[in-house]
């Protein structure tokens, strides 16, 4: 019976890591911008649009691991062995 990779999907890893970076950064947009930075970057306030973005880059790897999740098979596939031989005795 297959099951699914869950927590080990590299997807909701990406995610958790971009969820994490972008709230900070919206933290840091919000909070903390000065005068200076924003004349730095031409009025535009980087830290917040970025870790806006961040974050919904972070929803859409979470949806997309959750409808499309990795299927994990029970048993690997090995090779067959001819009948009636140990393995590593030919001959």
């Amino acid at each position: 019976m297959a099951r699914k990779a869950g927590l080990f999907d590299l997807r909701l890893v990406i995610a958790v890591l971009f969820a994490i970076y972008g709230v900070v950064l919206l933290v840091v947009g919000l909070g903390f911008t000065e005068e200076a930075d924003l004349a730095k970057a031409d009025g535009l306030n980087i830290n917040l649009w970025t870790g806006i973005g961040m974050v919904v880059l972070a929803a859409l790897f979470a949806v997309w691991a959750t409808l499309r999740p990795v299927i994990v098979p029970d048993v690997p596939d090995t090779p067959d062995l001819p009948t009636g031989q140990p393995s590593g005795t030919e001959g």
